[in-house]
């Protein structure tokens, strides 16, 4: 029989089935691992007019009657430190199709200080935190889950540098609150979450190498959702 000619009793094919909503890729891993640089260059490479970006740091709990020293002291690497109920409500909403405004969260005071532009529902959302997985309904709306693995000596070195830089803060006290709360919270929150990954990707060198991985394994994703035909 030819190939090109379906055997007999064989069903028709089918059309195939366009994504009919948001593909939502999550990028976990520990503070420092570099989840959101990766995520900027999955970005560019996807085509930033299809890929929209979700930090899961805009979600962290506002606590305005605290005073600054108190809520400096908060633990913010453990789960209960963020609005999960907002967070999980913004994911849903994307899924739907929906844009959504993220909070705006200050690291320099610890509060949050309005709200961000709208993340709009265009046919990536790509997702990022350091306790992304530890939600079982955050996992369960993510259709991609990717770990972004990185050696504790390099996470430690960026996080300082990112602090420092980006956050207002000083050398002295990001080390001391890696070695407080980070560090502790990474070995019992974070690195347990590796297990509901997908792909577990070392970011440890040229992050271009990384974001390529990354971006080559959400298209081919895609491309076998798309060939999946209609159910009727």
């Amino acid at each position: 029989m030819p190939a090109d000619r379906a055997s007999p009793g064989a069903p028709p094919a089918g059309p195939r089935a366009p994504l009919a909503r948001p593909f939502l890729v999550g990028f976990a891993g520990g503070s420092g691992a570099g989840k959101t640089a990766l995520v900027a260059a999955v970005r560019a490479l996807l085509g930033p007019e299809r890929v929209s970006a979700l930090a899961q740091d805009a979600y962290y709990r506002d606590h305005p009657e605290l005073a600054p020293e108190a809520r400096a002291r908060l633990d913010f690497d453990a789960p209960e430190a963020l609005d999960q109920a907002r967070f999980v409500a913004d994911l849903r909403a994307l899924r739907r199709g929906e844009a959504v405004t993220p909070p705006v969260y200050c690291f320099a005071t610890h509060r949050r200080v309005g709200f961000g532009p709208p993340v709009e529902p265009r046919p990536i959302v790509l997702v990022d935190g350091i306790l992304l997985f530890h939600d079982g309904e955050v996992r369960d709306l993510l259709d991609l889950r990717i770990f972004v693995d990185a050696p504790e000596a390099l996470r430690l070195a960026r996080r300082v540098a990112r602090d420092t830089r980006e956050r207002g803060r000083t050398r002295a006290a990001v080390l001391r609150q890696c070695q407080a709360t980070v560090l502790p919270a990474h070995a019992r929150w974070v690195e347990p979450t590796r297990a509901w990954a997908d792909l577990v990707l070392l970011n440890a060198g040229r992050l271009e190498a990384a974001a390529e991985v990354a971006a080559a394994v959400i298209r081919a994703r895609l491309a076998r959702l798309a060939a999946e035909p209609v159910v009727a």
